[in-house]
């Protein structure tokens, strides 16, 4: 690993720490405001919605920025945001839409600083797949190990302390991030086209995903997985309260144990890519994912949902190391931030409507009746990820982008692979037939 991957690793572990203490402090400061579950989703909603309203754009203007500003400004910027409301908790004067606004700016700044990072990491590492799948693992293991194991029950003892103490906890974290962020070295990357307008950069981008079979298999698999996740996300609070009968420190040792999963999915990705094949993997983890989920359904026994819900974090910890590794190592440079933003645009745009559809089955029928319906999703999506991120297709997009990096393989007559598909051009399709044809 090059001596940059430290210091990048560094500031997302700091803040990724500072996001855990979030994670728990915002729900339960819902809480002490409104009980209402609807309330609850557009808080929760709020976060996700700047991937709806600016995702593709976003990630033009990331290719056409430096990656390491761009990530360094996006943390400043959430440090300065959260004193805003740990100074409306200190006044008592915090409210819903306060925390839905915070939530809102905050995910704006995730767009960005998430986007340049995804794009930084291929042209600090040479685009080394083996490489990527290592430093993803290690980069997904500690955001799992900060924002779930250990920052979930610091928040709950730090809310304890005062309203606001979590939220100024989480902005030290961004500034010492935007400060290690800075350190970060150059690397070489394509130079923007500037020239080109950004409209016509952004739907290039957008296009690039739904033409490749792989690559929107990698886009619809998180989409589909965060309807269900954020049904289940704006319940939980109230479904630990009310259904298994735990408290505040309790509620946060459950997202302990979901994160000690996720941690241990995160270390097993790279063994368990080997040794099944990256797209049988992804298939198998999205088959354990529903059935944790329906386990948490079913059970009233704390120990028993916690369990579940580790389980759960196991199957989406690695899928989250293999799914970007695999991205990473096929999309060409130039079009890698459109292409990440486009792709994390139709997952995080999926999880307001999983957030409403959660509030709204809780609020007429009762509390498990979310679980139970992300749990139907997410077992509906292995059929989804066997189709188009089978090995076979993967294969061919790793051959694919081989050819396009190597000089003297690009010379050679280029073969079709059986996508029907160069895996670098760039141009948009002709029609919507062209992006709906298998």
């Amino acid at each position: 690993m090059p001596a940059g991957f430290g210091r990048l690793w560094t500031a997302q572990t700091v803040s990724s720490l500072g996001d855990g203490v979030t994670l728990a402090a915002l729900p339960l400061l819902a809480l002490t405001l409104t009980r209402d579950p609807m309330a609850l989703a557009v808080v929760t909603a709020a976060g996700t919605l700047p991937w709806l309203l600016f995702g593709v754009i976003g990630g033009a203007l990331v290719d056409r920025w430096d990656r390491r500003r761009v990530m360094g400004a996006a943390d400043a910027a959430r440090a300065a945001l959260l004193a805003l409301p740990a100074a409306a908790a200190a006044l008592d004067v915090l409210s819903v839409p306060l925390l839905a606004a915070v939530a809102f700016l905050l995910g704006l700044g995730g767009l960005f600083f998430d986007t340049a990072a995804t794009a930084y990491l291929p042209d600090l590492l040479r685009r080394d797949s083996a490489l990527l799948e290592t430093a993803n693992s290690r980069l997904r293991g500690a955001q799992t190990a900060m924002s779930g194991f250990a920052g979930p029950p610091a928040g709950s003892a730090l809310l304890a302390l005062g309203r606001a103490v979590p939220l100024l906890a989480d902005a030290v974290s961004f500034l010492l991030s935007a400060l290690l962020v800075r350190t970060l070295p150059a690397v070489p990357r394509p130079a923007p086209q500037v020239h080109e307008p950004l409209l016509r950069q952004a739907r290039a981008g957008a296009s690039y995903v739904f033409r490749d079979r792989v690559l929107l298999g990698l886009a619809l698999r998180p989409a589909v997985g965060n309807v269900a996740f954020l049904a289940v996300e704006t319940v939980l609070a109230l479904f630990a309260h009310e259904r298994l009968g735990v408290g505040a420190y309790g509620f946060g040792l459950l997202l302990t144990a979901e994160a000690t999963g996720g941690l241990l999915g995160s270390a097993l990705a790279s063994p368990l890519g080997r040794s099944l094949g990256t797209g049988t993997a992804l298939t198998c983890t999205a088959a354990v994912e529903g059935l944790a989920i329906l386990g948490l359904a079913a059970t009233p026994n704390p120990y028993l949902a916690a369990l579940a819900l580790a389980v759960c974090g196991a199957g989406m910890g690695a899928t989250m190391v293999l799914a970007p590794s695999l991205r990473q190592a096929i999309v060409p440079p130039h079009l890698m931030g459109r292409v990440a933003s486009t792709s994390r645009m139709l997952a995080m745009c999926a999880a307001p409507v999983g957030a409403f559809v959660g509030g709204w089955l809780a609020t007429a029928y009762d509390l498990r009746t979310p679980l139970y319906a992300a749990a139907g999703l997410l077992l509906a999506m292995t059929a989804v990820t066997a189709s188009m991120t089978s090995d076979r297709r993967v294969g061919a997009a790793l051959s694919a982008a081989a050819r396009a990096s190597d000089p003297e393989q690009a010379e050679l007559p280029e073969q079709p692979d059986p996508q029907g598909r160069s895996g670098v051009e760039d141009r948009p399709p002709e029609s919507a037939a062209d992006v709906l044809r298998p």
